[in-house]
């Protein structure tokens, strides 16, 4: 109970104080047209658990447990045909939520997760695959007492999880920009949206935060919005993560970006790490054009038809 009570009062007060850096996803989320979390053991930051998380899921930090085979749009073998990839994402009303198309097995959960995270393709023609390309499956990531990233099974409230590991290689002065698309299915709802409950409890808990030995997160701050509230209008739970990015082999510190969006069981999360060279608008483009991405994908694939 006093966990649950925590992560309600930081929930609470990052969306009292997190205006400016909401409004900033908010932006992405409106430019979703076209403008537009790795840790111990297995992955890289930026998957579902929390964007500076560890590489086990997929923001704003972390881990994978998700199909890890096949290519975004095949779901891997004996997947269903996928959902039409938009060429260029635009935001769609807010569809109810068909509950009788919710997964309810790990199998299910892969296979619509397959259909929904991104390619490198989708993100821009200058994004490529990094190596390793997917996180181990069944890895979650967990932001430890001393705030250093740990990986550890899946949580019971989650059935299957996918973190994808892209860079744009360095060229012409700019260094190299890592990114990171994570999706999460849970059960229910609720439960997807305790996930965004904790990852903001973690900024407060840890404004500095370490991937793994020589890459730290530092000067971290986040905010959210529910449905409705600032111009939000796209999905149930907008929540963004920003602050420094330093490394041993990249320098720094370099911008760092890590949002996640929610409808109904799923999360999607989008994490991006600069370089020399790199702002946070260009963070912010990428960001915004596989959340958007995802989003319409989730909502087709989980909303009710209208009519």
């Amino acid at each position: 109970m006093g966990g649950l009570v925590a992560e309600s009062r930081g929930k609470a007060v990052l969306r009292a104080c997190g205006c400016a850096v909401a409004g900033l996803f908010l932006i992405a989320g409106c430019t979703a047209d076209g403008t537009q979390k790795g840790g111990a053991a297995s992955g890289t930051p930026g998957t579902s658990a929390s964007p500076s998380g560890t590489g086990g899921s997929g923001t704003g930090g972390s881990g994978t447990g998700g199909s890890g085979t096949g290519s975004p749009g095949t779901g891997g073998p004996g997947a269903s045909a996928p959902a039409a990839r938009p060429s260029s994402p635009a935001r769609i009303p807010m569809p109810p939520v068909d509950e009788s198309k919710q997964p309810k097995t790990a199998a299910e959960a892969r296979d619509l997760l397959g259909r929904i995270i991104v390619a490198e393709q989708d993100l821009g023609p200058e994004v490529v695959r990094s190596a390793p390309f997917e996180s181990g499956p069944g890895r979650w990531p967990v932001l430890d007492e001393s705030c250093v990233w740990q990986t550890e099974g899946l949580p019971d409230d989650v059935l299957a999880t996918s973190t994808r590991h892209f860079h744009i290689p360095a060229k012409g002065g700019r260094g190299r920009v890592r990114i990171n698309a994570t999706v999460t299915v849970h059960h229910n709802r609720e439960e997807s949206g305790w996930e965004t409950a904790r990852a903001m409890e973690e900024v407060l808990r840890c404004p500095e935060q370490k991937l793994r030995e020589g890459e730290d997160l530092k000067s971290l701050w986040g905010g959210a919005f529910y449905l409705g509230e600032q111009m939000n209008e796209w999905t149930e739970d907008a929540f963004t993560e920003t602050g420094e990015y330093v490394s041993e082999q990249d320098g720094g510190p370099h911008p760092y970006t890590w949002s996640q969006a929610q409808f109904g069981p799923v999360t999607v999360a989008i994490a991006a790490k600069g370089a020399q060279g790199v702002t946070n608008d260009d963070l912010t483009a990428y960001v915004a054009k596989g959340t958007g991405q995802m989003m319409v994908l989730a909502k087709q694939e989980l909303g009710k038809a209208a009519g």
